[in-house]
């Protein structure tokens, strides 16, 4: 892995469009409206434990995606 990359991983990528920073809060209600579903749909347990963490993770992903969009180092 290059050092740019590495960097680029680790930097703070602050939305700087209107546009972005609505991207963000799609990802965030459209994940907390799943979550919600699935909060009523599931048994309580582990395995729903486990797929609303994994809910969670899919938006800071998501959020990633949309933050490192266009300043990619290669």
């Amino acid at each position: 892995m290059q050092p740019a990359d590495i960097e680029h991983r680790f930097a703070f990528h602050a939305a700087a469009t209107q546009e972005k920073r609505d991207a963000h809060t799609t990802v965030r209600q459209q994940c907390r409206l799943l979550a919600d579903e699935l909060n009523e749909l599931l048994p309580d347990g582990r395995e729903k434990s486990l797929a609303l963490t994994k809910l969670e993770e899919a938006m800071f992903w998501a959020n990633a995606a949309i933050a490192r969009a266009g300043s990619e180092a290669r």
